[in-house]
């Protein structure tokens, strides 16, 4: 049920005999305030619009005013926020956050400052009008302005225009001083970007995440608020002096000191992943559990300079499985709890990931654009925007992996499981898979086994487990040593051993194997590596409704094993088989008239499944293509009855060559059917939506399935009499 909450600082008006002198005290407040600096407000790149407590404006600096085309005096003590904003916008603000904080927010000025002025983090789009009428799309970030009572005198609205093409001249020279800025205070080479460096902070603040940087000698370079908050140490007192001084974290279980990762990733140059069970001790004794993880920064020569520390609080989620540990339990309950934390980082990494993806895309976006512009940047302006980029392709790089293991462990990957030759997988990966072993010096050894066993599986996922295995038995081998692939059935199941002669893992190691970001002791290794192969191995197979295992033994190797859903081929529907002779459909029209079927497929089971349905009706004959584009080049060349259409094809999919067979005006009359492995109801709907004639789900159903084709043949001799007639006509 919804609640109504009166907020004073917004509705509470002012005694009329203290007015004159509140507005007087208000305006002094505005001007002292630390967050109103000039070097803010003068500035013309985006509008600052303070408010009093009541949401009328007292501020209106000069980007406001080029942005909007009002001058300042036509809207301080006149307007609100509101009067600017696009007024159906604010409303169903005001009423999405009535639903969303279970109190009612009424329209208006309150809707814009709502969530502020309850010192919630609020940066919202909506779109500005301007004086003439015109509006553009902004991006506005709301802040609430206490007095020293911590009561609130006003708001602090900040917005850019989100149509910045046509301010990307100016927008380059801001993003080159912060990048310049970046750069230098990296290298410590150039200390004349003292207020670039302001910039950054102000950059750095608007993150989640704390920040530190060093020169390569591990001294102090930066420190983001975030940082000096969580440490204790103010950037001023922290530059130049040692990490070791500044940060001081234990080992969460042992209270022992751990070593900094900035340490290990200047001394090897290599990212150290973000670490478990780790708590930061603060200046003043405080504690605060943290994962971190810690990169290289390099120069254009590829020698480390430096060294960026980033780290977040996780205290709160810590907090919770401290309360499940139990230092009595078993062997397995360890485990359990060890997933359960697991599981717990890959939903902290999955939000990291697209907070560090978004602003890294536009600063590798904009460094390229300003290497390309004109004027031409200086030789020196090359050189660090070069630095620039390629750190950030590799962070970008690093950041997809996460993001891989991040889309399963949400639940959105979407597999087509279909029946899958192994032997044309296996003969894939040998071929891939190959050059890498005779580069290392490895015999690879493939058995062999049954041709006609198929797997039910995703081809593309199963192929991208399969490599993973086999380049991991290749990348942790011993020199000239042998990896041994086989493969065996069940009934049900088949099963593939990929055996290597490296190292072998301890009973510790094997325990931990599964778990994203745990190299097993590797991080400091020639081998580059996140350490989330095995974990994304692991839950595709299991998506795939397979499992995994391993045995390995210390100094003699490693064997991992696979089970996959057996298929067979063709595989029909279960309860369904081919008609006998008394229950065989009559296809076509008249009998003796011959109708053509074109089925596009690309998958060589199911052309032959339906080519086995089609052998027992004399009065039609089947055609195939492999891919969208053929299947609409035979479609136009030999204008078929029907269409059978698969929907995952290579090339274009099957609902993009249907939507062009569908404005050819020599083929928008044939009927077409979808059959595809995608069996969701809104897989179905939005086929049926798209304009299929019907959409059939694999397993085929053959009375299904010729009742379909049954009625589409007799819709395409429906729509050829109606052409005749009209030709007699």
């Amino acid at each position: 049920m919804t609640k109504t909450i009166s907020d004073p600082a917004i509705h509470k008006p002012p005694p009329d005999s203290t007015a004159g002198a509140t507005g007087i005290i208000r305006s002094e407040l505005f001007l002292k305030a630390g967050a109103l600096q000039d070097a803010i407000f003068n500035s013309a790149n985006f509008s600052c619009i303070a408010t009093d407590e009541k949401g009328v404006i007292q501020i209106f600096n000069v980007g406001a005013e080029r942005m909007l085309g009002y001058a300042a005096a036509e809207v301080l003590n006149k307007f609100t926020p509101a009067d600017i904003s696009d007024p159906q916008e604010v409303i169903a603000r005001a009423e999405a956050l009535s639903v969303d904080l279970e109190t009612r927010v009424a329209p208006g000025v309150e809707a814009l400052v709502f969530k502020a002025s309850r010192r919630i983090e609020d940066v919202y789009e909506l779109t500005y009008i301007r004086k003439d009428g015109s509006r553009f799309p902004a991006v506005v970030s709301v802040t609430a302005l206490r007095d020293a009572d911590d009561g609130i005198i006003g708001y602090l609205l900040i917005g850019t225009d989100n149509t910045a093409r046509k301010q990307i001249e100016a927008e380059k020279q801001r993003f080159l001083a912060v990048q310049e800025e970046m750069n230098a205070r990296l290298q410590q080479t150039n200390l004349t970007l003292k207020v670039s460096e302001e910039k950054l902070t102000v950059t750095l603040n608007s993150i989640g995440d704390a920040v530190i940087t060093t020169d390569a000698d591990a001294r102090v370079t930066l420190l983001n608020p975030l940082a000096e908050r969580l440490t204790g140490w103010t950037q001023m007192e922290a530059i130049g002096r040692p990490v070791v001084e500044v940060v001081d974290i234990i080992n969460k279980e042992t209270r022992q000191h751990s070593a900094i990762p900035v340490m290990a990733t200047l001394a090897h140059g290599m990212i150290k992943g973000l670490a478990n069970h780790t708590i930061l001790i603060a200046r003043d004794g405080s504690e605060h559990d943290i994962a971190d993880s810690c990169a290289p920064i390099r120069d254009h020569t590829g020698q480390v300079i430096g060294a960026v520390m980033v780290f977040r609080d996780v205290t709160d989620d810590y907090a919770a499985q401290q309360a499940l540990q139990d230092k009595n339990v078993d062997l397995e309950n360890a485990r359990a709890m060890a997933e359960k934390a697991s599981l717990a980082k890959s939903t902290f990494l999955s939000s990291i990931s697209h907070e560090l993806r978004t602003p890294l895309n536009a600063i590798l976006g904009f460094a390229q654009l300003l290497e390309s512009g004109s004027p031409s940047p200086t030789e020196q302006q090359l050189e660090r925007l070069h630095q620039i980029t390629k750190a950030g392709w590799y962070l970008l790089e690093l950041i997809n992996e996460i993001l891989d293991l991040a889309v399963i462990e949400s639940g959105k990957l979407s597999l087509s499981r279909e029946s899958v030759s192994l032997s044309e997988i296996m003969r894939e990966c040998q071929t891939m898979i190959e050059p890498q072993a005779q580069m290392r010096g490895i015999r690879m050894g493939f058995m062999s086994f049954d041709s006609s066993w198929h797997a039910n599986v995703d081809r593309t996922r199963a192929t991208q487990v399969l490599i993973n295995l086999l380049s991991n038995a290749i990348k942790y081998n011993r020199e000239n040593g042998t990896v041994e692939v086989k493969c065996s059935c069940t009934p049900e199941r088949l099963r593939i051993s990929i055996k290597d002669s490296g190292a072998g893992l301890s009973p510790e190691q094997l325990l931990q194997l599964f778990l994203p970001f745990n190299r097993l002791g590797q991080e400091n290794g020639t081998e580059e590596g996140t350490g989330i192969g095995l974990a994304f191995t692991k839950q595709l197979i299991e998506l795939m409704g397979g499992s995994i295992s391993v045995e390995s033994t210390v100094g003699v190797g490693s064997e991992f094993v696979i089970e996959l859903i057996r298929d067979v081929m063709p595989r029909l529907a279960a309860g369904n088989t081919m008609p006998t002779e008394s229950a065989k459909h009559s296809l076509g029209s008249g009998g003796a008239t011959r109708r053509t079927l074109l089925y596009v497929e690309d998958n060589p089971a199911n052309l032959m499944l339906v080519e086995q349905i089609i052998e027992g009706q004399p009065n039609i004959r089947m055609l195939s293509a492999r891919d969208g584009n053929s299947g609409v080049a035979f479609a136009r060349a030999h204008l078929p009855d029907v269409i059978l259409m698969d929907i995952n094809l290579p090339g274009i999919s099957g609902i993009e060559a249907m939507n062009i067979l569908r404005k050819d005006p020599a083929t928008r009359h044939i009927p077409i059917i979808a059959l595809s492995a995608n069996a969701m109801l809104r897989d179905i709907t939005k086929g049926l939506e798209a304009g299929f004639f019907r959409y059939l789900t694999k397993p085929i159903k053959i009375n299904e399935f010729m009742n379909a084709l049954d009625d589409a043949l007799k819709f395409t001799a429906g729509n050829d009499s109606a052409t005749g007639l009209a030709r007699l006509a």
